[in-house]
């Protein structure tokens, strides 16, 4: 009965021995196989999930973004590691993955900070505010429902507060004046609206009939004729027709939001982006704030 076994076992090894060579054929599992410097024994029982790994890495050597990962858990590679001198298998995030995820822990900071912002908290020591408060606060002192205000498009540096400030102004007006208000970061609107179809109409009512809106950071997502025409232009069009105070922050001048929005130098493109800045103009007033980046 043991001579059976042992033989059995053999003819295990022998299989796995003849996996390993050719696995040993492909040069990247040579590389992998050395730089993670492991012994032969360990190599031959992970043969499979070794090249399963090779596999993936050589499909991120050759990929774009998330959009074109071909790796079996999106955005991510399956990774020997080491734990007590065994090896395991755990997914890491590529490259893509790893912006993804820094932004999102950025947002959710981001969105933590605005949920909290009052009025009180503004800095009002910075003298390059103060057009920006004057405004807020003489906002703040003549909203009524139906009162016809224009919003705010607030414009200039990076980290400046341009999202804080508005966001105080919607927090006072929610708690003291019980008015609806949301605030919506634009590339992540796109994204969602993008992933879920199905979402876009209920989505595009709420935002078109929400009391106070803010459309955070504009001129940050990548431009397409359908989030331009379909999603931007139907919100910003339904807004102006009901004269709903509208907000938007922005790293881009007005100017420099209309080259943005133009996809082409095309003239229809143009026009196009004309219509979504005339739009914007018809919504707001345009103020700027360049300041210290309160980010760092």
């Amino acid at each position: 009965m043991e001579k059976v076994t042992m033989t059995l076992n053999e003819k295990i090894d022998e299989e796995l021995e003849k996996e390993l060579k050719e696995s040993l054929k492909n040069k990247e599992f040579c590389n992998l196989v050395k730089r993670l410097k492991l012994d032969k024994s360990i190599v031959k029982k992970n043969n499979s999930k070794l090249m399963d790994t090779c596999d993936e890495l050589n499909n991120c050597s050759n990929c774009k973004g998330l959009f074109m990962c071909k790796n079996k858990v999106n955005g991510y590679v399956l990774y020997p590691s080491f734990e007590n001198d065994s090896i395991k298998f755990i997914y890491m995030p590529c490259k893509y993955q790893k912006a993804l995820l820094e932004k999102e822990k950025e947002m959710n900071a981001k969105i933590n900070e605005l949920d909290n912002a009052r009025m009180k908290d503004i800095d009002i020591t910075d003298k390059n505010r103060v057009n920006v408060i004057k405004w807020i606060k003489d906002f703040y002192d003549k909203y009524e429902p139906f009162c016809n205000l224009k919003g705010l498009f607030l414009h200039g540096s990076f980290g400046s507060g341009k999202s804080f400030l508005i966001a105080a102004l919607f927090n006072e007006l929610f708690l003291q004046k019980n008015v609806k208000t949301e605030i919506v970061y634009f590339p992540e609107l796109l994204r969602n609206m993008k992933d879920d179809f199905s979402l876009v109409e209920d989505k595009l009512n709420y935002l078109q009939n929400i009391d106070l809106l803010l459309i955070d950071d504009i001129g940050a997502e990548s431009v397409t004729n359908w989030g331009r025409d379909e999603i931007l232009g139907t919100i910003l069009q339904y807004r102006m027709n009901h004269k709903l105070p509208t907000f938007f922050t922005s790293n881009l001048t007005i100017d420099e939001l209309e080259n943005h929005l133009s996809l082409t130098k095309g003239s229809e493109d143009k026009v196009k982006a004309r219509r979504i800045i005339e739009r914007i103009k018809q919504l707001t007033d345009d103020l700027e704030l360049i300041s210290v980046n309160r980010r760092n």
